[in-house]
């Protein structure tokens, strides 16, 4: 009988650490989730709220729900083939798709870099009151130190504790303003396009769904030694890989939402536009006090140091990838990704008069190039010399060509009305 005890202990004891092995699969969907929580999205998030109260949300809805779809699918790709996008486009698809294609997502994390170190930038200016500039000088330094000792590592989870703490602390605010939730919720599912909105419509998908996170979250997935030598194994890590991916985006379709939701509900009820980054420290005042600007700019260049780290680790990859190499550091390939998208970023603030406009319209390019990224990825994902067994189900792809599709036509829909304004 005491034997009999003995087995049901241990068989209770693997049972609970097998629920909580799902732990050792969280951490990539959670660093590409610093990608969208960035100065970019602070800028498109308090933008849209404070000019289209909550009418807006539902971009976050969709944005959140491509975003798990895609990231979910590169991801995939990561774990079955060994080869984040960028190597697989190289060495699946000829040059003139795949070098057109990664060039323009090289153009991309430009973008994304140049809103990043704004945001560095902007709240090293709140905080000390450094030039725009010369805050962006020192952004871009400290990262480019921090990637090229890979010192990061030892920080990086801070840093993602700190953002989210400070994203959960918009939610927190949502207890402490009046938000009018009937109105929210036809918001987060009610689309709509009120006159104007459509360069903020398309900075907050370029906010969200980005392309320099795709091919971010198809390398970072490799950084995990899983064991992948048979197809049980395989299966396994791509249901944890899952869970990942869901919690991650969850968490940051929750704070994006909290921006809007106070910035409409204090801005957008006051009439008063949010046209520079500084105005959004009165949100966390009801919080914090008289220190909320301190930790609003605190808060900021957090969030603009660990999303400036991801840009340039994303930039790395992709052009190591055209010359069929993985991210590495030391490799030079990779290093030269990495500052030509800080360093072009850098040198293009020099030329910007309006920063926040800066950032509304960085993310605005990035939606841009993302049909590409899509419809490159989606091609490889259901190719079966690609994917083998594990390739994209018919309706899969179908679902992932679709929204390749919205992204497309609401470019167009973009495109037409800076023609016709």
């Amino acid at each position: 009988m005491k034997n009999i005890w003995n087995d049901l202990k241990r068989k209770d004891h693997k049972r609970y650490l097998g629920g909580l092995d799902v732990f050792r699969y969280i951490g990539p969907g959670l660093l590409v989730t610093v990608g969208f929580i960035d100065p970019g999205n602070w800028a498109s998030n308090f933008a849209a709220g404070s000019e289209f109260g909550y009418s807006l949300l539902w971009v976050v809805t969709l944005s959140t729900v491509m975003l798990i779809i895609l990231q979910h699918n590169v991801a995939h790709l990561g774990i079955v083939t060994g080869l984040c996008l960028s190597e697989a486009a190289t060495r699946y698809t000829p040059s003139w798709v795949s070098r057109p294609i990664l060039g323009t997502a090289v153009l991309a994390s430009i973008s994304t870099s140049l809103a990043e170190i704004l945001g560095g930038a902007i709240a090293l200016q709140m905080l000390f009151g450094i030039p725009i500039v010369w805050g962006a000088v020192l952004t871009t330094a400290f990262v480019l130190v921090m990637l090229f000792t890979n010192s990061y590592k030892k920080i990086e989870r801070s840093i993602i504790a700190f953002v989210s703490v400070i994203g959960l602390s918009f939610i927190y605010e949502l207890f402490l303003v009046k938000i009018d939730w009937p109105q929210a919720v036809q918001g987060w599912v009610t689309p709509s396009f009120p006159d104007g909105s459509m360069i903020i419509v398309m900075s907050v998908l370029g906010a969200v769904v980005m392309p320099h996170n795709l091919f971010l979250h198809s390398e970072v997935i490799q950084s995990h030694e899983y064991n992948k030598q048979d197809d049980a194994s395989i299966r396994k890590v791509l249901k944890y890989e899952l869970f990942d991916t869901l919690f991650s985006m969850i968490v940051g379709w929750a704070i994006n939402s909290a921006m809007i939701l106070l910035a409409a509900s204090t801005f957008y009820q006051a009439g008063v536009q949010v046209e520079e980054l500084q105005q959004a420290k009165s949100l966390l005042e009801p919080l914090l006090g008289n220190n909320a600007a301190v930790v609003f700019a605190l808060a900021l260049l957090m969030a603009g140091i660990s999303s400036t780290i991801t840009s340039g680790m994303a930039a790395g990859s992709i052009f190591a990838g055209i010359f069929g190499e993985s991210y590495h550091i030391k490799d030079s390939h990779s290093q030269i990704g990495v500052v030509l998208s800080l360093g072009i970023a850098l040198l293009m603030i020099f030329f910007i008069g309006d920063p926040f406009k800066g950032l509304l319209i960085s993310q605005m390019v990035l939606s841009i190039q993302l049909p590409f990224t899509v419809f490159l990825q989606v091609g490889l994902t259901s190719s079966r010399k690609v994917m083998g067994q594990y390739v994209n189900s018919r309706w899969n792809a179908l679902v992932l060509y679709a929204i390749a599709a919205a992204v497309t036509v609401l470019n167009l829909m973009l495109l037409w009305e800076v023609i016709a304004g």
